[in-house]
């Protein structure tokens, strides 16, 4: 990659790519979960496929101000709203807002879609949200500092921060190996797609998004150090690969702007 090379510029442009492919994360909700999260019945994902415990939550969703943090694709945002939260989508691909916006107009939603870099979330005033939904996404972010900083502050004192984040231990492991279901030890820590060869980058990622390792020192100590206080933890295995044999390669965390 040259100097002039845009890892955000690179990611949007791919993840309109994926959207154009009908990828899982890219699918928008049915009517009938619409329906009934409307009646109170409702989950969304932090991590692979297992339901967020609902006790992260708000007790009342309704009237909530969300903030979907790089969550477009038409999946937590309008369940979210369906169930009450006043929602507003956040995502760096204008393709995956577009299934949020979808899903709003099918069902008679309120959803509002902004399209940015999560680092930056100057289209947002201090304290204007009470909750923050963050699905894995942070691993198409060169950098955490900033989304931790960000999201403290778009947040009211007592507002939560929910995310989910990939182990950075599987990013050890050779790519075309765990397509194969095996595990075989290639790369140091931490890991960007961008330090392989541009030919070992083809073969694996293809023009897919750039992805990045990110210690549990950057997406968790971040978090502390931002001033939030983590209240809960928990961990699931990958849902498609070898490595939910041997260890959760998914974390999610619950914080506190205190």
């Amino acid at each position: 990659m040259g100097a002039d090379f845009d890892p955000v510029v690179h990611n949007r442009i791919a993840w309109d790519r994926l959207v154009d492919n009908d990828i899982e994360w890219s699918q928008p909700v049915d009517a009938d979960v619409i329906e009934r999260a409307g009646e109170g019945d409702w989950s969304v994902v932090l991590i692979g496929h297992e339901p967020t415990p609902r006790n992260w939550f708000p007790a009342k969703l309704s009237g909530v101000r969300t903030l979907c943090l790089a969550s477009g694709g038409g999946q937590q945002g309008p369940i979210l709203a369906a169930a009450g939260a006043t929602v507003t989508v956040f995502d760096n691909s204008p393709k995956q807002l577009a299934r949020d916006d979808q899903v709003a107009s099918r069902e008679g939603l309120e959803l509002r879609t902004v399209l940015g870099d999560m680092r930056d979330l100057s289209a947002f005033s201090d304290e204007v949200f009470d909750l923050i939904i963050n699905p894995v996404s942070t691993v198409f972010c060169p950098d955490l500092a900033p989304v931790w900083t960000e999201a403290f502050r778009v947040l009211r004192p007592g507002g939560l921060l929910l995310t989910g984040f990939m182990n950075p231990d599987v990013y050890l492991f050779d790519e075309a190996s765990l397509d194969q279901q095996t595990l075989v030890v290639r790369h140091r820590l931490p890991f960007s797609s961008l330090d392989l060869s541009e030919n070992d980058r083809m073969c694996t990622y293809g023009d897919g998004p750039i992805e990045y390792s990110h210690s549990l020192t950057e997406q968790i100590g971040g978090q502390l150090k931002a001033g939030f206080m983590l209240t809960d933890l928990v961990e699931a295995p990958h849902h498609a690969d070898i490595t939910a044999e041997y260890f959760p390669a998914y974390i999610a965390t619950r914080a506190i702007k205190t």
